[in-house]
C-alpha cells in the first residue's frame, strides 16, 4: 500500500473510530439532554421508574433523560448537595409539603407555573393538590401520589351499639361517642406511644376549626402556639376526653397494637392512614370502613392529611426547558393511569379512570379530591425541631390535658427559638 493510500486509510479509520466512539454518547446524551435523580430504588418502583424513562427516550431520541437512581435515605442526606451542584440535576423526585417549601424558600426549586397552565394541571388535578403545590399563586412541586387520613370504623360495632350513620358533625361525633360508651364500647383507639399518632388530631382539629391556611402557617411558623386560636384547638380535643371517647392507657400501645380492640370488637373507630389495612387482619376487612374527619365550621374549607410525593426542577438546573416537557410527561393523564393501573398509585389527577379499583379505594380517592386543601402531616408540614416539640407537647397534653397553657407556651417558646436560630 502506497503511503499516500496509508494516509487516507488512517484517516478514514480514524474518522470511523470517532463515530462509533461518539455514537453511544450521543445516544445516551444528546444535546439537550435531560438529567433526572430518583429516589424509587425498591425493586418495583425502580421498575417502573425505569420504563418510564425508555418510553420517554424512546419518544424523545434528541432529548433523552440520564437516569440515577439512588437509595432512599441516601437520596435525602444527598439532596442539598443535589440542589446546590452547577448545574444540578434537573428533575428530582421528593415530598410534598414542608420538605419542598423548605427548599422552594430558599430559591432552589423552580417555579413550574408555566407547566401547571401550558398542560391545563390546574383544571386537571384535584384542587387540593393544586393549592399544595402552589407558594403564593405559583407552583413549584408536582404531587403525582399519595395515601389519605380519614376515621376508620366497624360497621358491625356501629350497628350492635345502635349507630345507623356516621357522623359528620363536630355533635354527631361527641354522640356517638356517647352511644358506643353507653353500650360498652370504647369509641376511640389509639396507641400513643410513639406520639405521631396524637399528631393526626391536632391536624384535623386545627384545619376544621381554623382553616387550612391557618394551619399550615402556624406549620410554617408564621402563627403563635398562644394565639386563642390554637388554644382553641385543644379545648375541642379536651371535649374528647370528657365524653370518654378514647381508650385508656394509650400510651401503653404501639399503633399496631392498638388495633386488637378494634378486630376484637371492644373499640369501634380509629384515627388513622390508608396503611391501616397493612395491619389489619385480611379476613375482618370487609367489616372495616372509613369517614371524613367531622365537619366542626361549615364555613371553614375542607382540608385533608395526605401524605404526597412528587417531583420538581431545580432551579439551578442545566436544561430547565427540557426538564419542564419531561416533568409534564411524568403528570400527564397517561402516566398517572399507568401508575394507578400498575402500581396502585392514587392519582392526584381528576381525570384518571378508578373504575376498575375497590370501592374503598374509590372513596379514598373521592374523600381528598373533594378537598380544598390537602395537607401532609404534622411532621412533614414544619420543622423538624418543631415536630419534635410538638410530638413532646400532644404525649404531655394525653398523659395530662390540664396542661393546655403551659403545653403552648413551651410550643411557642420553641418556635421563637427556631425563628431565631434560623435568622443568625
Amino acid at each position: 500500500m502506497s503511503k499516500s493510500k496509508f494516509s487516507k486509510f488512517g484517516l478514514l479509520l480514524t474518522l470511523l473510530v470517532v463515530v462509533v466512539l461518539a455514537a453511544p454518547s450521543a445516544i445516551a446524551q444528546g444535546p439537550e439532554y435531560i438529567t433526572y435523580n430518583s429516589m424509587h430504588g425498591d425493586p418495583i418502583p425502580r421498575a417502573f421508574d425505569q420504563e418510564t424513562v425508555a418510553m420517554w427516550n424512546e419518544a424523545n431520541p434528541l432529548m433523552p433523560v440520564e437516569h440515577s437512581i439512588i437509595a432512599h435515605e441516601d437520596f435525602k442526606q444527598a439532596i442539598r448537595a443535589y440542589l446546590t451542584a452547577e448545574p444540578a440535576p434537573d428533575v428530582l423526585t421528593w415530598f410534598a409539603g414542608e420538605r419542598a417549601r423548605f427548599f422552594i424558600d430558599k430559591g432552589l426549586i423552580a417555579d413550574i407555573s408555566d407547566v401547571f397552565e401550558e398542560k391545563g394541571f390546574n383544571e386537571a388535578y384535584a384542587p387540593g393538590f393544586v393549592a399544595l403545590a402552589s407558594v403564593e399563586g405559583k407552583q413549584y412541586f408536582l404531587p403525582t401520589s399519595y395515601y389519605w387520613w380519614a376515621v376508620y370504623y366497624v360497621p358491625s360495632v356501629f350497628e350492635k351499639a345502635g349507630i345507623t350513620q356516621v357522623p359528620q358533625t363536630w355533635d354527631e361525633f361527641l354522640g356517638a361517642c356517647d352511644t358506643l360508651n353507653a353500650a360498652g364500647i370504647t369509641p376511640i383507639t389509639i396507641g400513643t406511644r410513639y406520639p405521631w399518632t396524637a399528631a393526626a388530631w391536632f391536624d384535623y382539629l386545627n384545619m376544621r376549626i381554623n382553616g387550612p391556611e391557618f394551619h399550615i402557617n402556624l406549620m410554617l411558623l408564621k402563627e403563635s402556639y398562644t394565639d386563642e386560636r390554637v388554644k382553641a384547638v385543644f379545648e375541642y380535643w379536651q371535649q374528647l376526653f370528657d365524653h370518654n371517647c378514647f381508650i385508656e392507657d394509650a400510651a401503653a400501645y404501639a399503633w399496631q397494637e392498638a388495633l386488637t380492640p378494634m378486630t376484637e370488637g371492644t373499640a369501634a373507630m380509629y384515627l388513622m392512614g390508608q396503611f391501616i389495612l397493612d395491619s389489619y387482619p385480611d379476613e375482618l376487612e370487609e367489616d372495616l370502613d372509613f369517614f371524613r374527619f367531622p365537619i366542626i365550621d361549615p364555613a371553614v374549607p375542607v382540608g385533608e392529611d395526605a401524605p404526597t410525593d412528587g417531583y420538581f426542577m431545580a432551579a439551578g438546573a442545566r436544561n430547565l426547558e427540557g426538564g419542564k416537557e419531561f416533568l409534564a410527561f411524568i403528570g400527564s393523564q397517561e402516566m398517572q393511569q399507568k401508575a394507578f393501573d400498575e402500581l396502585g398509585r392514587l392519582p392526584t389527577r381528576v381525570d384518571v379512570d378508578v373504575s376498575g379499583a375497590s370501592p374503598a379505594t374509590q372513596k379514598g380517592i373521592a374523600l381528598i379530591q373533594e378537598a380544598d386543601y390537602v395537607a401532609q402531616f404534622y411532621d412533614r408540614d414544619t420543622t423538624a425541631p418543631m415536630a419534635e416539640a410538638g410530638l413532646n407537647g400532644f404525649a404531655q397534653f394525653w398523659s395530662d390535658p390540664s396542661s393546655i397553657d403551659q403545653i403552648l407556651e413551651d410550643l411557642e417558646a420553641e418556635r421563637l427559638r427556631i425563628l431565631e436560630e434560623t435568622a443568625e
